[in-house]
Formats: structure tokens, sequence, C-alpha cells
């Protein structure tokens, strides 16, 4: 541990010492026997028989482990009353987790807070985590899933420390930020000097829990430093931070109030999310909730039901005057939950549509419509319809100018108010004129106080009447249908964020590397047309030294822009790092390749003479070596090494050349 880490942790002491009503090592949160199970979890050599001894000295685990190994869903032909005999037949990994389950449940059921935090939603919350932080680690073929379920578990465990022995708790933490409903750990160390996370990694380190286990614990929200000694669990912390994202913006919380988490882009630098299939995952994850309510017998809170309360929360958000006859207070129209699918899904391909084809079978519209928001040319553009062969593909989709919308559209967009226009109040109404109706709805999507959309509802077939009561009934939904926009745009802006070199705006190396092992899984056919090829700036030492990194940026960016505009689609460019990149063509043939990587090299020595003013007499010139695929190259790997060898000879014979190496294994330079 480094000198800094040691100082951060001493300091994190302190801040727990002040906000504790005793020393954490004397505070009984967790059973001993619940300890001896997380240290089981991190021990390569437990047995079987370790794991039956200490479930045997728990009567009421003992008890619930029998119940479960002689229910219906095992059918044996006998009665199993050993315990040993159990863990064999449920298997190593579930008995654990189940006894780790139940010990941990049992002490938090026992708080029973008349105050904000709501220990059986904070459960539910762990559990939900802990499934899916397992189920993703199997998916992406992480070695330990249970230890990845561990730390789900626990995760969040330093909210349970300042509830229970805070000398100012959590729940009055809750109460704090009412006022502004947003939760953060900026906002839980003005508070109390110390975060969640802090708290936990501080429990984490007197109760001696894995180091595996401390890590998730402590960065789940931040990944550590590379010099720090929890840097090489960065997956295992990604992977849970990913899982209490998704958990939190489905209204699985770990406290009953109102927050925006914000992904990592470390996670997706972290963890390939394009391997995941989030959906099945999640239908995964509700039917291991299920069966955990089975298990210990209780009513958890619904799945759909806490789907729901962020919509319902955001209520008193966009919650219009009741003073005004045409915006009602909301009615006590209950949600269902297939209103509540934006928070199932990351992508709003999936989920506009969904919830506009949801709206039309709960209130029975004809056809409803998504605008969203062009902000650089100041439009509105229906984007997304349902039934969505109304919007007919075409060039050139319908848009409406802002900057010409007038009478109680532009009320709509201005005092984000929902309305009611019909063609006797306003016959050239644009979106009446183009739809040919005698009256529609408009609701604002909002995030926060932001407009980002309109909802449009209309009843052109059927000719029933709009009813002004319905629209505080949308409005909500409106509202989470912002949110999930806003979730889906933060999350593809963190995933772009993760793929691409923030300079160049080229994809990154990992993402080379991604491509390549998708190529190299394909059908060897199709390998046969492939060439790699590397770029490498000449002298570029000098253009730093001589003319400042400013410069040397330039430079990058000048090669960047050419590659982008010499190369087809389909073909892949990326930046490998330092003043280094890649090509990689795809149908193509030694010709092909050649003549490619020529015009990069002569379009770049083209600008550079121009440039070289700039670059104080420097002209920007590459080296580029190509490999073409050949039956000698096993992997991919092996393809990069001749195209980087073909490079270095270009570089040897002169620089500014492009040169290519037959096809054969790679040998040292």
């Amino acid at each position: 541990m480094t000198d800094e880490d040691t100082s951060n942790t001493e300091r994190i002491k302190k801040a727990a010492q002040l906000i504790l009503k005793d020393e954490i090592r004397h505070l009984q949160l967790v059973p001993s026997v619940a300890l001896k199970l997380l240290n089981l979890t991190n021990d390569d050599n437990a047995k079987i028989e370790h794991l039956s001894r200490i479930i045997e000295t728990e009567p009421v685990l003992a008890a619930k482990i029998l119940k479960q190994v002689n229910s219906a869903a095992y059918a044996l032909p006998n009665k199993i009353t050993s315990i040993s005999r159990a863990v064999t037949i449920l298997g190593f990994s579930i008995v654990r987790q189940l006894a780790l389950n139940l010990l941990l449940y049992n002490r938090l059921i026992q708080q029973n807070s008349a105050h904000k935090f709501d220990f059986l939603f904070f459960w539910q919350h762990c559990l939900y985590v802990a499934s899916l932080s397992k189920r993703i680690a199997i998916a992406l073929k992480h070695p330990d899933p249970d230890l990845i379920y561990t730390g789900g578990l626990l995760h969040d465990i330093g909210k349970v420390v300042l509830e229970t022995y805070g000398r100012i708790t959590y729940s009055d933490f809750i109460d704090s930020i009412n006022n502004n409903g947003h939760a953060s750990p900026e906002e839980e160390r003005r508070f109390f000097g110390i975060t969640h996370s802090e708290m936990g990694h501080i429990f984490c380190l007197e109760w001696q829990l894995p180091t595996s286990i401390m890590a998730i614990v402590a960065f789940h929200h931040d990944q550590p430093a590379e010099t720090s000694p929890y840097a090489k669990y960065k997956t295992e912390i990604a992977i849970v931070s990913f899982a209490n994202y998704i958990a939190w913006i489905q209204g699985i919380g770990s406290a009953t109030y109102s927050s925006h988490p914000s992904l990592q882009s470390a996670v997706l630098k972290t963890i390939d999310i394009d391997q995941l299939d989030l959906d099945a995952l999640l239908q995964q994850v509700d039917q291991d909730m299920q069966s955990t309510r089975e298990f210990y017998n209780v009513q958890l809170p619904g799945l759909n039901t806490l789907r729901a309360k962020l919509v319902k929360e955001t209520i008193n958000l966009s919650q219009i005057s009741a003073d005004d006859p045409d915006t009602a207070a909301p009615s006590n129209h209950k949600l269902s939950s297939c209103l509540t699918l934006p928070h199932q899904s990351l992508n709003p391909d999936d989920f506009i549509p969904r919830t506009l084809e949801a709206m039309l079978d709960k209130f029975y519209f004809d056809t409803s419509i998504m605008f969203t928001i062009d902000p650089k040319r100041r439009c509105l553009v229906a984007s997304y319809c349902w039934p969505n062969h109304l919007l007919p593909a075409q060039p050139q989709p319908f848009e409406i100018d802002i900057s010409g919308i007038a009478g109680l559209l532009l009320k709509c967009l201005r005092e984000k108010k929902a309305v009611i226009i019909n063609d006797k109040i306003e016959p050239d109404n644009p979106i009446i004129q183009h739809f040919k109706v005698s009256e529609y709805i408009a609701i604002p999507v909002l995030h926060h106080t932001n407009l980002i959309g309109v909802l449009y509802a209309d009843n052109a077939q059927s000719k029933r009447p709009m009813h002004e009561k319905l629209l505080p009934e949308i409005t909500p939904i409106a509202y989470e249908l912002g949110i999930a926009m806003f979730n889906a745009k933060q999350y593809n802006q963190e995933k772009k964020h993760a793929q691409t070199d923030h300079l160049t705006q080229l994809f990154n190396k990992r993402m080379v590397n991604n491509f390549l092992t998708t190529v190299f899984q394909g059908d060897e056919s199709k390998l046969a047309n492939i060439a790699i090829g590397f770029i490498d700036i000449d002298k570029f030492k000098l253009f730093n030294d001589d003319c400042g990194h400013q410069a040397g940026d330039d430079a990058l960016k000048i090669v960047a822009d050419i590659l982008r505009n010499l190369t087809r689609p389909g073909d892949f460019i990326g930046r490998y790092g330092g003043e280094e990149f890649v090509f990689i063509l795809r149908n193509t043939d030694e010709t092909g390749a050649l003549g490619y990587a020529e015009r990069i090299r002569s379009e770049i020595e083209r600008r550079g003479k121009i440039m070289s003013q700039r670059f104080q007499g420097h002209i920007l010139t590459v080296s580029i070596g190509i490999s073409m695929y050949s039956r000698q190259y096993t992997k991919y790997t092996d393809m990069v090494e001749v195209a980087d060898q073909a490079m270095y000879r270009a570089k040897n014979e002169g620089r500014n050349r492009v040169v290519m190496l037959p096809g054969k294994a790679p040998s040292k330079k």
C-alpha cells in the first residue's frame, strides 16, 4: 500500500470515529457465522465439510437448508436429514449463497427503523445487485461468480453502519436531501464527513473481510487508481458497479429516495457490455428474486412496483397547478407495470416504441408519437410512432421548426405544460395540418426541468374526444420517459467515450483488439481477404520537443482525419497508442491494400508539406507496414506482429514508405 493510500485510510478512519457512536470493531453488525462464510468465499481450499460444519452451528439456518433440499422443486424420493448430504445435492455455491443471505437478512430485519431508511427495501436492492452481478459475471466468463455475488450483496454495507450506529443516521441524511431529491457521494461527504463507500471500506478492514470484497465495497462508485492495491480487482468492481446502476435506473435502489446514478466511464473500459444480453439477464434476475421471496417466506417489495416508483416520485416535479382547470391534479389512476418499460432497457429504439404501444393499450388512443428535439437545427422531429407504419421511412422525417411554433404548442414547450389542441381553436397548427386530425394531446417530456421532447397522442380514427383528466395521468409517464431517455443518452455517451481515443476520436486499442477477435472468430473464407496495417508517424518526438505538445496533438489529429476521409465504410481504423495507428481492411488483396496505404501515405505527406511552417520546418510523414492474412496465422496477434515488423522495416529503409511482408509466422525484431 502506498503512502497516499495509507494516509487516505487514516483520514477515513478518523472521519468514521467522529460519526459513529462506538468504535467499529465493537459494532455487532454481521454475525460471526456470516464472517466465517465470507472468508470461506475467499478460500480456494474450502470443502463441503467446512461449509456443513458452519451451517450445523446455526439451527435456523440448518432448518432452512433442509427445507429447501426437501422441497418439491428437487422431487427427491427420500427425505434428506443430513446437512452434508443437503450441501452435496444443492451444490456448494448455492448453499453458501443461501446461508450468507439468510444470516445477514436475519440481522437486518431486526432493525425496525421508524425513519426514512427501510431495511427491507435496502435488502431487496442488495439481493438484486448480487444476483445481477453474478449473472453478469457468468456471462462474461469470470472465474469466480460467487465472489462477485458476495461483493454485490455487501456493496452498500456502509449505509447500514451509518443508519445503525451513526450519531446522525442515514435516515437523517435522506431527510436532509428531500429538498433536492438527489443523493451523491459528494452530498454524503458534506453531511457525514465520509461516504457510505468509505464507511463500508473501514468496516471491511476492521472485520478483516477478504480483500476482493473490500475492493468492491470501497470502490463501486469510483474505480481505484492504477497504483492502488485494489486495482487488480477492477473487473469485479466494474461488474458490481454496472449491476448497481441497472438496479437504480429501474427504481430498485437501496433507499427510498429518487436518484439519478451515473455510470463510470471506467466501467465500460473494463467490461465489454456488448457481450451481455440485458433482456435475458433481467428476466433471469427476476426469477432469482421470486425464488428469494419463497425462500424467506416474506413479501419483498414487488419489482414492478419498484420500477413504477420512479414515475410516482417524479409526479411532484411535473405536477401542474390545480388552479388551472385544464391541468387538474393527478388522479388516483394506478400506473400499470406495462408503463414502466423504459427502465428495463437502455436502447431508445426499444423502450420508446414499447412505451408508445403501452399508452395506446392503456388509454385507448389511436396514435402516439414521440417528437424529439434537434437542438442544432432547433426543430421537433417525429422520431417514433405507434402503430409504427404511420410514419413510413422517408428521406426526411416530419419536423417542425421551433421558431415558427405558436399558440398552445408554444405554451407546451415554454411552460412545460400538457395541452389539448384542436382544429377549432388552431386550424393552422402544423401538426393538425400534417396529420389531418381534429385534436391531439401534447405533453412535454422532461428530465428535471429540461425539455427533451414532446409526447403526442390522438383519436383520429375512433373520434373519441380527448378529456382533460387524461393530462395529469399521462404526465408522469412522459416524465419517466424523459428519465429513461437521459439514462440512455448518458449510457451511450459513456460507452462511446470508453470505445474511442479522446484526442483523435478514432477507436482505441481495446476496440481494435475486440474487432480483430470478432473477425478471427468468423468463417476462414472471409479471413482470406483481410489486411492489417500499422501506421507510425516519422520522428514524432521532434514534433513534441521542437514545436510543443500541442503541435504533436495536431499531427495526430491530421493523420486521424486523413484516415477517416480515405477509408471505406466497413473497414476499421483506430489509434493503437502513442503515434501508432491501425487499419483493418476487408474484402481486399495485396494490390488493394498497397494502393490504400499509398494513398494514406501520400496524402499525409502532401498535408505535411503544406503545414511545414506550423511544424517549424518538420514535414509530417508516416511509415506503414502491412500484413495479408495467411493460414499460418493461428491468431490475430500473429498478423498484427507481422504488420508491426513491416512498419519497422519501412522505417529502417528510410521512412515515408509502405512495406508489405508476405504471410508467415512472426519473427523477432
